[in-house]
């Protein structure tokens, strides 16, 4: 089946180009900690082998940037860097990278005093000088907080004034506003060389997200996924549910697959991806009607580095069989591993795990309801579906 893409800017990114005529790029991200350069570099090249254009890998800190230079002498796939606060080690990986990936929700918190502009004129002058694409990478669990609070301000006064909110919602969307505002100044810097992610753990918020920012930036390149989509099979459902119909309306030029399995099954991911563009070339695709949405609804990371504990991943798998009992219920549970969006997922879900070394957060609707040792916290978190159940019944 012939699918009429959209024609965006080309990106190069190593060896691969993203966008223009060039065919959709998978990629994936390492779970291994950076600083293991030996294990990283063999998930690197394993996952590079099973066919993804593009590996991530996640650097917070001097020992991360010095073990990621041993992975690229060890490696020749094309890397992205994944910066989240720490923006500055952008020029200690950008010599051994293809791509440097920054986050426009993080930003803001390292140097505070210094503005976003400054931040990102920096991470222009290091991608220009060492011949990196950048990526400006938008998820709703962690989103620019000035925004998220001007739109929440927005939310609780539109019933008192309608016109706060305009129909396409655009300058109240934070994602779509947060993406519209970092595109435009990239281009007021004269750099053209970036792709932009705007990424939920909703399938259909991703759907409308893309639709939206594809038909007011038509050249920009996009990276499509469905964050924290979950364990397989469901997480791959409901990200074939969001990423097929965009791909069979042109829309995305590189995407990834974020499943919550161990950092040695990571090839999933790879698989999963290619397996979405088969569909979509075959023209038999997965919708959004294909999810229930009045049922449960596991959002569960897919962890890298940044992981405290890889006992995450099991937990996650845990609580997956443990709410077989839930599965006909409106509820949305969380289980998260990191600092990034755990926060944020946690406190969106009904009942949300974000976890740590050795306890994990446990919480109710955004409240804190205690810490617990992983052995704990599945009975604890079950107790509070049960009630959340009977509370729907009354």
């Amino acid at each position: 089946m012939t699918i009429q893409r959209r024609v965006t800017r080309k990106v190069k990114i190593g060896s691969v180009s993203v966008g223009g005529d060039a065919p959709v790029v998978v990629q994936t991200m390492a779970a291994t900690k950076t600083r293991d350069y030996e294990a990283t570099a063999a998930s690197v090249a394993k996952l590079a082998n099973c066919g993804a254009g593009i590996v991530r890998i996640a650097v917070d800190t001097d020992q991360d940037a010095e073990a990621l230079a041993e992975v690229r002498r060890r490696v020749d796939a094309n890397l992205s860097v994944d910066l989240q606060e720490n923006f500055r080690l952008a020029e200690k990986v950008a010599p051994y990278v293809d791509k440097i990936r920054y986050n426009p929700g993080k930003i803001c918190i390292l140097e505070p005093n210094l503005s976003w502009e400054r931040k990102v004129e920096y991470l222009v002058d290091v991608a220009k000088e060492y011949d990196c694409a950048l990526r400006v990478g938008i998820n709703s669990g962690s989103l620019d907080p000035e925004k998220l609070r001007e739109y929440r301000e927005k939310l609780e006064h539109k019933d008192a004034d309608p016109t706060l909110m305009s129909d396409d919602a655009t300058f109240f969307d934070p994602p779509i506003r947060s993406a519209l505002e970092h595109v435009d100044f990239l281009e007021s810097l004269g750099f053209d060389r970036y792709v932009v992610s705007i990424k939920d753990s909703d399938p259909e918020t991703v759907l409308m997200l893309n639709r939206r920012f594809a038909a007011l930036k038509p050249f920009v390149p996009l990276h499509l996924g469905v964050t924290e989509a979950g364990v397989p099979p469901r997480g791959i459902l409901k990200t074939r549910a969001a990423l097929e119909p965009l791909l069979m309306e042109g829309i995305g030029e590189t995407l990834r697959v974020s499943l919550t399995v161990v950092a040695d099954q990571k090839e999933q991911e790879v698989a999963a991806g290619r397996s979405i563009l088969e569909n979509v070339a075959s023209g038999v695709v997965a919708s959004i009607s294909d999810l229930d949405k009045t049922k449960l609804n596991i959002v569960s990371c897919p962890g890298c580095s940044r992981t405290q504990s890889s006992r995450f991943v099991e937990l996650a798998h845990t609580i997956d069989e443990a709410t077989v009992f839930a599965r006909s219920y409106p509820l949305t549970v969380a289980v998260m591993g990191c600092r990034v969006n755990g926060p944020g997922e946690s406190d969106d879900a009904d009942v949300g795990m974000w976890c740590g070394g050795d306890r994990v957060n446990l919480k109710s609707g955004g409240t804190h309801v205690g810490t617990f040792s992983y052995e704990e916290v599945v009975e604890k978190a079950v107790e509070l579906i049960k009630e959340k159940i009977s509370a729907m019944k009354q």
